[in-house]
């Protein structure tokens, strides 16, 4: 294990604690818009801090690659995920980059299972997606998405594809979300499909090999049957040619000199 693959697993557990924690920050001002002003403020901080930290994650890693232009070829939306929020300061453009790093670095966990990985995904994006959207559609002048109550409703109805109507974004960021989620929940539901589909594929495969295993057993048992059958029966021949042999070939039993009577 090399330095890099070290700090990737010393610092897996500690940037998934982070990334709980910058959606918290990042939620609060927006579900709790009367709160406190130093405890939004706070929160601004909070948030801006941690994205630092997902940007200094970055440089280290960068720092501890042997090839460091094949890392950067290798991991783009590491770089672009870090670099895009500081070109333009967009919230929502934040949001999403940290689920992209953070989801990034899960996925080098051998533990987590895809099915994990997935349930994870969905509720990170219904959450998120949720709460991006209420922020882009409450002071919407036609906008009819005021509570967290409309605005998860909507992002089930539209991550699942089934798309009611009764709430729809009205705002260019709104519906840029709206995409998003959308084509999230297809991958996703192709995700699930093809892994249910694997699973039943892996469950044939196991009988077909457990079948050929089986019949390769017999074959061998049935050729050594007849190996054995070949060998007794050239043994019984053996036995048999011999036996005529001797007796054909026994003198008679007489004295010298005697005369047959």
């Amino acid at each position: 294990m090399n330095r890099l693959d070290r700090w990737e697993q010393q610092t897996r557990a500690p940037l998934l604690a982070l990334a709980m924690v910058f959606g918290a920050a990042y939620a609060l001002p927006i579900l709790l818009p009367d709160a406190d002003p130093a405890l939004i403020t706070t929160a601004r901080w909070t948030e801006r801090s941690i994205w630092a930290l997902f940007a200094g994650d970055y440089v280290v890693r960068l720092g501890l690659s042997e090839h460091r232009w094949d890392f950067v070829k290798r991991q783009p939306l590491s770089l672009a995920v870090v670099v895009l929020p500081l070109l333009q300061p967009l919230r929502l453009l934040r949001l999403v980059s940290a689920l992209f790093l953070v989801g990034q670095r899960v996925r080098l966990a051998a533990q987590v299972r895809l099915t994990t990985y997935v349930v994870g995904a969905v509720l990170g994006l219904l959450a998120f997606g949720s709460v991006a959207v209420l922020e882009a559609e409450r002071h919407s002048p036609h906008g009819n998405i005021r509570t967290i109550g409309d605005a998860l409703w909507w992002s089930f109805t539209t991550m699942t594809t089934v798309g009611y109507g009764d709430h729809a974004p009205t705002t260019g960021v709104g519906r840029l979300i709206a995409v998003g989620l959308m084509l999230s929940g297809i991958a996703l539901l192709g995700v699930v499909t093809a892994n249910i589909a694997a699973w039943f594929l892996a469950r044939f495969q196991e009988d077909e090999e457990e079948g050929r295993r089986l019949q390769e057993i017999t074959e061998e048992l049935l050729r050594e049957v007849r190996e054995l059958r070949r060998e007794v029966a050239e043994l019984g021949a053996a036995g048999t040619g011999g036996a005529r042999d001797g007796t054909a070939a026994a003198p008679p039993d007489r004295t010298p000199g005697q005369t047959p009577g």
